[in-house]
């Protein structure tokens, strides 16, 4: 008998004090961790309010809508841009790079029209036609400031003022801003079938001076076009990806239910599996070995050769093969002696694996507890992203001085456009305007949204890390229920996971969240990291490079870490109702005493997992990919005529990973769950009348222990 499978003692030598009455999860409890509990609410409540303070000063139609250059929203409803939707750049030239002109403003005024231009034309060329062309001149003037008509002012002070461009281009909108539209023809670029166009200032331009622009316009609208594409795709096909994911869920279903009867089976197929592919990889090895006795050349040493870039210089040589045979005979003769010596814990585990299966049959509602779980990262996800947005979009219009001279010392600082024209900025720098730059502000709210941002962020990552903390210890509650049942299944609860759930919520709020919160400080840290590594990365600096690498590596490593604890530290809580701290000490010792037993489960679980989750997309996928490409003839008619087949068809296989993925958390919770109380029940029982074990009759028999008792059989 091992020594993990004996009762244990305090860490001063006395007995570990057991309840003799224990009967799993206890119902008799009390709140743990209220300060952090009250410390969370509290946190609730000032990010409620955050998002109030964001939704009252933030205004979302700063990124619906584009802007223009006095501030003004373009296809806003009751102002004078109603029908103006669309933003208007008066040199295009100015701001060629459609992310600049997306993200910052340009150095051009910015107008809202309903139209984009649809020829070339240009404000000299109008001028001196108006008088008998009239129509090209009220063609112009809508593209030029609201009011202006004035086409006896001369050329020099429109320019210079900026009453009407300078030029119009052939243009189409996209993202509500006109762009020009360009193509190509014959491998040259165009522009409404011209390669050149006039400046309007004197000059002849070729289309190729917006070639930055064509570039970064053209790949934005040939992805615009795959997306809508791929919309269509998906209006036409939704009916038959939910009719894969459906029976992606059964498949899942099935699996779960099959492990009962096949855990054993499938992991032992594959270890022999691997002992087979060795062995056949050390025969061959053997094979090339004895084949190359004789040939010349092939007795000289790796060191002979030195180094060589082509690798197969190295397998012409005896010495490579009987290296390569030297390693696998160790890899095997390593699994073959971990099966021997682990073979007792492997049987535990398995049938541990068959526990959970039994498990979950009794009590099917913890397969849908996962929907729960993810209508409340999804309420956070949206609460976060409308309050991120409110932030972004804080603030009162900023207005700077746009001057045409470089050497203008007014150049970008602020103003009022509504006192403006009063100073003595356009006299001393001739054609300076007053336009809008961006929304800002000076007060303390203003100066404090990036904080605001950080706590956002923060809050997010607590919530969400709550919402799967109380996932956690809902289900282990509800299948500690069910292992602490004397006789299975009439002694398990009525509503295991229900009540579960009110015990989690009711008791160890606090608990679950201070779990939650050391997880979202090392997140935040990470994402902190990350962002600094993002920024630093042109820097030629090796040691903060390397700095930064080890403490992302470290912090990922911590977060790692604090999972495992938190998901067994809320296993203990389910189970005994204390706080965390406590919880968390008590579980990790726990699986200190059992390290080898949880090395094993670990492993055993994770393979068999990983094989049904492949074995679920796989198989579904190929399901879809016969159909979409009508390779199956009883349904060739029901078949929608799609633009591109993958698009469902990696929409079936992800989603289908993604729900199997859903199930078999619930699954390893599970195991987890029963793997902890197998442990305490090993050390707080000795199978006696007195102190009967609770656990199974299969892991009873592999334990070798006292025969359960006749009711105990039975049950």
């Amino acid at each position: 008998m091992d020594r993990d499978e004996d009762n244990y003692y305090g860490k001063h030598g006395e007995p570990r004090k057991f309840d003799p009455k224990f009967r799993g999860p206890i119902h008799n409890r009390h709140c743990t961790d209220i300060i952090c509990c009250v410390i969370f609410i509290v946190v609730i409540l000032g990010y409620i309010a955050l998002g109030v303070v964001a939704w009252v000063h933030g205004d979302p139609r700063k990124v619906i809508y584009p802007t223009d250059s006095y501030g003004q929203f373009c296809g806003q409803r009751d102002t004078l841009n109603e029908n103006k939707t669309i933003l208007f750049y008066f040199n295009i030239l100015k701001c060629a790079s459609p992310v600049v002109l997306i993200n910052l403003q340009c150095p051009t005024t910015q107008l809202c029209v309903s139209k984009c231009p649809d020829r070339f034309a240009t404000y000299i060329d109008v001028q001196a036609s108006y008088r008998y062309r009239p129509d090209q001149w009220n063609y112009f003037r809508q593209f030029c400031k609201p009011g202006f008509n004035n086409p006896r002012k001369s050329v020099a002070q429109v320019l210079r003022d900026e009453d009407c461009p300078s030029m119009i281009i052939p243009s189409r909108p996209f993202l509500k801003r006109c762009f020009p539209d360009f193509s190509t023809k014959n491998g040259v670029l165009t522009v409404a079938n011209q390669t050149t166009f006039k400046d309007g200032r004197g000059k002849t331009r070729n289309v190729t001076d917006l070639r930055e622009a064509a570039n970064g316009i053209n790949n934005v609208l040939d992805a615009r076009s795959v997306g809508m594409k791929i919309f269509e795709d998906y209006a036409i096909s939704w009916y038959w990806i939910l009719i894969g994911l459906f029976i992606a869920m059964m498949l899942s279903l099935l699996f779960l239910v099959l492990l009962r009867f096949t855990a054993g089976v499938l992991f032992w197929i594959f270890i022999f599996g691997v002992i087979g592919i060795i062995g056949y990889g050390i025969w061959h090895c053997y094979w090339e070995y004895d084949h190359l006795k004789g040939i010349p050349g092939s007795d000289l040493t790796v060191y002979d050769i030195g180094f060589q870039t082509d690798f197969k210089v190295y397998l012409q040589l005896r010495q490579t093969w009987l290296a390569f045979m030297i390693i696998l005979c160790g890899v095997e003769v390593i699994i073959i002696l971990m099966l021997i010596f682990l073979r007792n814990r492997i049987r535990i585990a398995i049938a541990l694996l068959k526990e959970g299966s039994r498990a979950i049959g009794y009590i099917m509602s913890t397969l849908f507890y996962p929907i729960v779980t993810f209508l409340l990262i999804a309420i956070c996800i949206s609460y976060w992203a409308v309050t991120a947005v409110f932030l972004a979009t804080s603030g009162e219009p900023v207005y700077k001085v746009m001057a045409n001279q470089t050497l203008c010392k007014y150049a970008n600082l602020t103003c009022d456009p509504e006192t403006f024209n009063t100073t003595n900025v356009t006299k001393l720098c001739p054609g300076a305007q007053c336009t809008f730059a961006f929304y800002g502000g000076e007060g303390l709210y203003h100066k404090y949204i990036f904080i605001f941002q950080l706590a956002n962020a923060f809050v997010f990552l607590w919530l969400v890390n709550f919402a799967i903390a109380l996932g956690q210890c809902t289900l282990a509650g509800a299948f500690a229920s069910y292992y602490w049942a004397y006789r299975k299944p009439a002694d398990i609860p009525l509503w295991p996971l229900f009540s579960s759930f009110g015990r989690a919520i009711r008791y160890h709020t606090g608990s679950l969240a201070f779990g939650a919160l050391i997880l979202a400080i090392v997140q935040l840290i990470r994402v902190i990291l990350e962002y600094l590594d993002h920024k630093l990365k042109g820097t030629q600096n090796s040691f903060t490079r390397f700095l930064l690498c080890c403490l992302k590596c470290c912090f990922w490593c911590l977060e790692k870490f604090l999972k495992f604890i938190n998901r067994n530290a809320y296993i203990m809580i389910a189970i005994y109702g204390k706080n965390f701290c406590t919880s968390a000490k008590e579980a990790f010792f726990l699986l200190m005493r059992n390290v080898v037993r949880v090395a094993v489960l670990d492993k055993v679980t994770d393979f068999l997992l990983f094989l049904g989750k492949i074995l679920v997309a796989g198989g579904v996928g190929v399901l879809a990919f016969f159909f979409f490409t009508q390779r199956i003839p009883v349904f060739a008619q029901e078949v929608p005529m799609l633009n591109y087949y993958w698009v469902p068809l990696l929409t079936v296989i992800i989603g289908s990973y993604l729900v199997a993925h859903g199930f078999f958390s619930v699954y390893a919770m599970c195991v987890d769950t029963l793997f902890l109380c197998f442990c305490e029940d090993l050390e707080r029982n000795d199978g006696s009348t007195a102190k009967p074990y609770f656990m199974s009759a299969s892991l009873h028999r592999i334990l070798g222990k006292k025969k359960l008792s006749p009711k105990k059989a039975v049950g």
